[in-house]
């Protein structure tokens, strides 16, 4: 029992430390899925809104400790209270969005291993019950390591961790699980395969019968029915392939510019979900960096979720010349986490990533 205790032990920590880390190499990422919980549709806490980013990255931090402390043995009874309320916590929230279906991927491990709400309930209720043979049998852990040490080796954790942190939202993360990572082919993740599954739909028509509201269920088409149509409503019964690039495209006053550009040999993409939002700083800098890259035979754009008005004022204040397109906010924030943000792009294919800090590491 001893021997299953520890092995459990082991395996519970390094999971959680797992999951913390591949979260706090992008703690922006982990912040934009709190927003989700937090928002109207979900438990509508929006006074907590301004709050995501600190709290995801105290959140990550404890979660990574937790598991060390598992690991190494510290304070065991302190430590076996917080797995349980933590995985508790946990459950109820993979629940909720399994059961609702609110946020349809919990963010437990960040963008390295997306998983649906259900696949998320069921990983957290093994981890109960492994957490809950570790609470019943403190007596049979023991330290890891001399009891001297837990302190010095949780505080160095604790100081790698905020560098890791401060790395991530000063630079960008230092592992890119995204679709947009360095070398990725936009236009092929964006394809579909001939033999894709597709997303199966249940059709729920409401019809008024001899003054009676009924309801016909069909996989899609029209019902034949005798009387006069109130409604239909859809359910998705089964998800369909949905490929690693699904929401990319510039579009401008109706129209569609995607291929244009990655159909281009060199292409210099600027990046801002929210022109409100993004650092004000490096847009000379970034002026100058496109005015240099089209005497090089780049297509240079900017991309922005922000309405024409406020990219009109942008291009007024810091008299930029490259024309600007709209891309889906959520797009933009997956792409690159910074604000702005540049991207190096040769036959759709992404060279060169960087977040405004480091704008003197392009090369044209």
């Amino acid at each position: 029992m001893k021997f299953i205790v520890n092995l459990v032990r082991h395996s519970v920590g390094l999971l959680f430390i797992f999951s913390g880390f591949v979260k706090l190499v992008d703690p922006l990422g982990f912040s934009y899925k709190l927003k989700e919980y937090f928002s109207e549709a979900v438990f509508d806490l929006p006074f907590l809104l301004p709050y995501t980013l600190i709290m995801a990255i105290l959140v990550v931090i404890f979660e990574i400790l937790v598991g060390i402390a598992l690991i190494i043995g510290f304070k065991i009874n302190l430590t076996r209270w917080l797995l349980l309320l933590m995985i508790l916590f946990f459950t109820f929230l993979t629940f909720y969005s399994a059961y609702f279906n609110k946020v349809t991927d919990c963010g437990c491990f960040g963008d390295a291993i997306p998983l649906t709400p259900w696949q998320s309930f069921s990983k957290d209720i093994i981890l109960l019950v492994l957490i809950l043979v570790i609470f019943m049998n403190p007596g049979r852990i023991r330290p890891f390591t001399s009891v001297d040490s837990h302190k010095w080796i949780l505080s160095v954790s604790l100081i790698l961790c905020l560098y890791i942190t401060y790395d991530a939202l000063t630079h960008l993360p230092m592992i890119d699980f995204r679709p947009y990572h360095i070398g990725a082919n936009i236009k092929k993740g964006m394809e579909i395969p001939d033999d894709a599954k597709e997303a199966v739909h249940e059709y729920k028509w409401t019809f008024k019968v001899d003054g009676k509201e009924k309801v016909f269920t069909t996989k899609g088409e029209y019902p034949d029915v005798d009387g006069a149509f109130k409604e239909v409503n859809t359910e998705l019964l089964q998800q369909g392939y949905q490929p690693p690039i699904h929401d990319f495209s510039l579009e401008k006053k109706g129209k569609n510019f995607t291929d244009e550009y990655l159909n281009a040999d060199k292409v210099m993409l600027i990046c801002t979900y929210n022109i409100d939002l993004s650092n004000k700083k490096p847009w000379r800098e970034i002026d100058k960096m496109a005015k240099s890259a089209r005497k090089k035979g780049y297509k240079v754009a900017a991309i922005t979720a922000s309405s024409t008005e406020r990219q009109n004022e942008l291009k007024e204040n810091y008299d930029l010349e490259f024309p600007f397109y709209f891309t889906d906010e959520t797009a933009i924030k997956t792409i690159v986490r910074s604000n702005p943000g540049v991207l190096i792009l040769k036959n759709a294919v992404i060279e060169q990533k960087v977040h405004w800090n480091d704008l003197d590491l392009i090369e044209l």
